[in-house]
């Protein structure tokens, strides 16, 4: 039996397609559907690894988690991970391809157009339910010959279509309506309601807005969901804040500042981080912004040495070196592990314009950038370390095209023998600096607390009573989505525009 669908589609970027999908996915899985996301066509530059190694969107990853089912790369068959202002990796069902322009990649769009289909195809005979998920918007009629997101999807899986708009920016109306007025009328037909997100104050004032855009465009607004500031989701490709304060009253507080680059990615590594009650978490981009941090973690990047070369010119290397030598724990993540080398290079300019970067020079190491990427899984335990206890569980997932060579060896974190090992953890000998491959550790409670403790207890900060369970915490804020859902939204006139 083929699965039915739902389509949100969105005046604009940013407006809450993925929020939304993700709220519809909780509410129609905790009503006992098989429900899955899906999304034809994504740019991001968070991504993650599927169980078989291929890598897709991280918000259909957050999707699938809110569905209780593990991510597959069906979900989202086409990635694109920009790497300059006019060209992107292209990763096709899980596996990276070359690297295009706009003109480039639309030149493939026939082949583009069988695949996401397929996936489409293949995802429906497994679930009852699934909720598709647009981009950008439907009314980008520059577009419209390549569209493969919006609605070519819609009508090839005949799915009824709701377009979300965002209050909060002002003009939702105005925007609902223009989007509305440019689709064609087969395509107007398909729409069956709008949800206006985001809303501040009281909704009584808003009602006869409501009334008079129903009226002119002869659809109903399904709900008004009201803007929450604490909601806790994974974002696509922009970073929902540039602070998270500890909460006011917390023990042991963490002082952490993030380093932003103009290409960072996966920064969703860092939510376990960010929503811990007792860690406060500044995104940098300048000297004057340093302090004297606890921990300065260098997070990942799609063209590391473009960031590189980016943060020398801001003073940025020699301000981390110093916080170094006053006794900042040092952190690097994928991209960011590569930049406490030597140096990193890009002979054959696979992500960078630029053929070289010197790096911090806390590990004596040289990343080359070379054609073949590495997107794995990985389950480790940690070794008796100065950081960790033996044997505290590890998962996590690496996303990277640099071979790290290594001109000396170091202490490892992991267990694990062979060649890898060092790439998937190393620190220096005094405990000071630590560098690792793996995405997504920070979300292992155990591995995470031990970190932290080590550091605490490093910089003479009181340990607190209490480890926060970031993993539960997920599990409490899908749940939270899906009630803001079921209060906001008509679900009764959902359910009967799908049809169950």
């Amino acid at each position: 039996m083929t699965a039915k669908t739902l389509m949100i589609q969105g005046t604009g970027s940013g407006v809450g397609k993925s929020i939304l999908t993700a709220a519809l996915c909780r509410y129609f899985h905790k009503a006992g559907y098989k429900v899955a996301p899906f999304k034809a066509q994504n740019m991001a530059l968070n991504s993650f690894v599927t169980e078989t190694g291929d890598e897709m969107g991280r918000a259909q990853a957050f999707q699938a988690e809110a569905c209780g089912i593990k991510p597959d790369v069906l979900m989202n068959p086409i990635l694109l991970k920009p790497s300059g202002d006019n060209n992107s990796q292209v990763i096709l069902m899980g596996k990276p391809g070359e690297s295009r322009n706009a003109k480039n990649y639309y030149a493939h769009h026939e082949k583009h157009k069988g695949i996401v289909l397929s996936a489409l195809k293949q995802l429906r005979e497994k679930y009852d339910l699934v909720i598709i998920e647009g981009a950008g918007s439907p009314a980008e009629i520059n577009l419209k010959k390549t569209d493969l997101v919006n609605m070519f999807i819609a009508e090839e899986s005949d799915s009824p279509v709701l377009i979300v708009g965002d209050i909060d920016r002002g003009g939702v109306f105005a925007w609902m309506k223009g989007t509305f007025d440019l689709l064609t009328q087969s395509e107007k037909n398909r729409v069956k309601g709008f949800i206006i997100n985001k809303f501040r104050g009281d909704v009584d004032l808003l009602k006869p807005g409501v009334k008079q855009f129903e009226d002119m465009v002869e659809k109903p607004v399904l709900g008004v969901i009201p803007y929450s500031k604490n909601l806790v989701v994974d974002e696509e490709d922009t970073l929902p804040q540039w602070t998270y304060s500890s909460e006011p009253d917390a023990k042991g507080v963490l002082n952490i500042v993030v380093i932003w680059t103009p290409r960072i990615s996966n920064f969703t590594d860092l939510s376990p981080l960010a929503y811990d009650p007792s860690i406060s978490i500044r995104y940098i981009n300048h000297p004057s912004q340093m302090g004297n941090p606890d921990i300065i973690i260098l997070p990942g990047s799609k063209n590391t040495i473009d960031d590189l070369i980016y943060l020398n010119e801001q003073g940025m290397l020699k301000e981390i070196s110093n916080a170094h030598e006053n006794g900042s724990f040092i952190l690097g993540i994928c991209g960011g592990f590569q930049m406490l080398g030597k140096a990193i290079k890009d002979p054959d300019n696979l992500e960078s314009r630029n053929k070289e970067a010197i790096g911090l020079g806390l590990f004596d190491l040289e990343t080359t950038m070379v054609p073949e990427k590495i997107t794995r899984q990985a389950d480790l335990a940690t070794r008796k370390s100065k950081l960790f206890s033996e044997g505290l569980s590890c998962q996590g997932y690496e996303i990277h095209m640099g071979q790290t060579t290594f001109n000396n060896s170091y202490p490892t974190l992991f267990t694990q023998e062979g060649k890898d090992s060092m790439g998937s953890g190393i620190t220096n000998q005094d405990g000071t600096v630590l560098g690792t491959y793996l995405h997504g550790f920070f979300d292992n409670n155990s591995f995470r607390q031990s970190l932290l403790c080590y550091v605490r207890e490093m910089r003479k900060i009181e340990v607190p009573s209490q480890s926060f369970d970031f993993t539960q915490f997920k599990q409490n804020e899908l749940d939270k989505l899906s009630e803001l859902l079921t209060k906001s939204v008509n679900m009764k006139n959902i359910s009967k525009i799908i049809g169950i």
